[in-house]
């Protein structure tokens, strides 16, 4: 069964988007087999890696509309796309029995097809990231280094709390990694003890470096990797994958 990693953090511009996209692509070069559900309205994952035919998007997957069929992008890379419709999806489910199972429901018949399912999830505490939520194994948190980044992340912490109590008693958070990170920023360094300091070993040792091939990709459409192979983003988000899956090999060792 394939292992569900939610990417979350309300507080926007962490990178979380280009961290799925980007960890993703990292995860199927490793010859992983992947899936990227695109779970915010806002379609930024949809959009940076352009996709344009959404015949069966997460939201007509959530209706019940369509059966789950997720684009192959390349080799080990599938996503499922989002519609801007997404948005209604907070108010026209939540009369819904069970409500907060319904992404579970909507992948059970492929999860088996996968060995990791990462979903890009909105920049809020609703409905649509309690449903992530229930569905994950794990919640993988970015941030930046900056005074700002541990603001609002109590909230975070207690929603995945609540989640594991009422919901989904094996839910844990995996990590929390830092993105657009300038070493000669004393702020940034900082921040990034102090973060440390708060959270110990649950925090990555690999930094996601500030890096223009970064922002660029997605008007191309692409991952880093497919991008600019030889940019510190895809060597940044390389480490970080390599670094993911030690942490787990040493877990279930």
């Amino acid at each position: 069964m394939g292992k569900v990693i939610a990417i979350s953090n309300h507080k926007g511009g962490v990178g979380k988007t280009t961290s799925a996209i980007n960890f993703g692509a990292g995860l199927a070069k490793s010859k992983k087999k992947v899936l990227l559900i695109d779970f915010d309205a806002q379609t930024n994952l949809t959009q940076s890696l352009d996709i344009n035919n959404t015949s069966c998007d997460i939201y007509s997957l959530l209706k019940g509309e369509c059966e789950a069929k997720p684009i192959n992008l390349f080799k080990n890379f599938h996503v499922i796309p989002a519609v801007s419709a997404l948005s209604a999806a907070e108010i026209e489910l939540a009369s819904e029995a069970g409500r907060e199972y319904i992404l579970i429901e909507a992948i059970e018949d492929i999860r088996d097809n996968y060995d990791y399912i990462i979903i890009d999830c909105p920049p809020s505490l609703g409905l649509l990231t309690i449903n992530a939520f229930t569905a994950a194994d794990e919640v993988l948190i970015p941030m930046q280094a900056e005074y700002l980044a541990l603001q609002g992340i109590g909230k975070l912490l207690g929603l995945v709390e609540k989640i594991k109590k009422r919901l989904n008693k094996n839910l844990k958070i995996s990590g929390i990694f830092i993105t657009q990170f300038d070493k000669r920023k004393v702020l940034n360094r900082y921040v990034y003890e102090t973060i440390e300091s708060h959270f110990g070993k649950k925090v990555y040792d690999t930094k996601i470096r500030s890096n223009v091939a970064l922002a660029e990709a997605p008007n191309s459409g692409l991952d880093i990797f497919r991008y600019q192979k030889n940019s510190n983003g895809a060597d940044d988000y390389f480490k970080f994958t390599k670094e993911y899956l030690k942490r787990e090999k040493a877990l279930n060792s």
